[in-house]
């Protein structure tokens, strides 16, 4: 019945990352950490579990208070995320 969940998404804040980057070719560090409301410690973690599995790229430009970090969602991430929202559909008998 859980088949194709996926347990590095599923975790909520992933999930609701996943989601924002399925709807913008990219967003910003700050953009994220805003509309997810969490710190930026909390971000950091959580992005760079997405991008050990694969799922998103970062782009880092400059350094320090003057740089910024934006993320998007690769191929891999859009497959993955897609399953994975299928997989709750059925889960919730909305399929």
């Amino acid at each position: 019945m859980i088949d194709g969940l996926d347990p590095i998404i599923h975790v909520p804040k992933r999930l609701a990352a996943m989601a924002v980057l399925a709807n913008a070719p990219s967003v910003s560090f700050r953009f994220l950490r805003d509309h997810l409301q969490i710190s930026e410690s909390d971000l950091s973690k959580q992005m760079s579990t997405l991008e050990a599995a694969g799922y998103v790229a970062s782009t880092k430009v400059g350094r320090g208070r003057g740089g910024s970090t934006t993320y998007r969602m690769v191929e891999a991430g859009q497959k993955a995320y897609e399953q994975h929202c299928a997989a709750l559909r059925a889960l919730i008998g909305d399929a």
